[in-house]
C-alpha cells in the first residue's frame, strides 16, 4: 500500500494474519502489505522479502540510506495507548544501508579528527596576544566584518608558526604587519591568486595581477571614501 508521497507501508500487525495470495498463516506481529480488497500479503508475495529493517533513531543514516535505496518501504506498528500508527523504521535495501552505513562512519571520523585538531589549535593560542592583536586590526580596519579581526588573528598569531603575526613587529602590534595579516586573508579568499598559482604562474605575477583587487578591499574596510 503506497502513501500519498509514494511511499510503500509495512505493517506490523497486532492479530493474526493470513496472507491472501500465498495463503500462508502468518500468526500475530506478522509484518504485512495491504492490497486493498485482496486483503493482506506477506513480504515474500509483496517482493519486498529482499529488504533488510533499518530502525528509526538516527536521521542521518537513515536519510542516507532512503537516499540510496531504490526500493523502501515503512514500517508502522499500532500504537494502543495513543490509537495510532508510529514509525518504527525503513525497509531498505542491504547495499544501500551498507552505503549509508561507511558514509556515516567516515563522517564521525571526520568530526573526530577536526574535534581533536581544533583542541591542539586552541592549546597553542595565546588567547590574550590574539585578543589584543584582533582589537588592534579592527581599529585600522573598522569596517571590516565582524567576527573577521579574529578570525584572521588567530590564524596569523598561532605559536611557532612563522607567520606574520609572530614577528616582533606583530608582538608591538605594529600596524604595517597587521596589515600584512589581513592582505594575505584577502589575497587567499577575495582574489583568483589561488587559482592563478595552480595554473604554474609565478608568484609574484600572480600578486601584482590581484594587487588593485586587494587594495579595493582594503580601503572599503578601512572606510576610505
Amino acid at each position: 500500500m503506497k502513501t500519498d508521497d509514494n511511499q510503500l507501508k509495512v505493517f506490523i500487525s497486532s492479530r493474526e494474519s493470513t496472507c491472501s495470495e500465498c495463503g500462508e498463516n502468518l500468526g500475530s506481529h506478522a509484518w504485512i502489505t495491504l492490497a486493498g480488497d485482496r486483503g493482506a500479503l506477506c513480504l515474500t508475495c509483496a517482493d519486498l522479502d529482499h529488504l533488510v529493517f533499518l530502525p528509526s533513531g538516527d536521521p542521518a543514516l537513515t536519510r542516507r540510506t532512503k537516499k540510496n535505496s531504490r526500493l523502501h518501504a515503512v514500517v508502522l506498528k499500532w500504537a494502543r495507548a495513543r490509537k495510532r500508527y508510529e514509525r518504527q523504521g525503513l525497509l531498505v535495501e542491504e547495499d544501500a544501508l551498507e552505503r549509508a552505513e561507511t558514509e556515516c562512519l567516515a563522517d564521525a571520523e571526520i568530526r573526530q579528527a577536526k574535534r581533536i585538531r581544533d583542541a591542539e589549535r586552541r592549546d597553542i593560542l595565546d588567547k590574550e596576544y590574539v585578543k589584543r592583536y584582533s582589537e588592534q586590526m579592527r581599529r585600522c580596519y573598522p569596517h571590516m566584518p565582524s567576527g573577521l579581526e579574529v578570525k584572521i588573528a588567530e590564524h596569523a598569531c598561532l605559536k611557532y608558526s612563522g607567520r606574520v603575526g609572530r614577528s616582533e613587529a606583530a608582538k608591538r602590534f605594529d600596524e604595517e604587519s597587521i596589515t600584512l595579516a589581513v592582505v594575505a586573508h584577502v589575497r587567499h579568499t577575495k582574489t583568483a591568486y589561488d587559482d592563478l598559482l595552480m595554473r604554474g604562474m609565478d608568484r609574484h605575477d600572480a600578486r601584482t595581477l590581484v594587487r588593485e583587487k586587494i587594495d579595493r578591499v582594503l580601503e572599503q574596510w578601512q572606510g576610505a571614501s
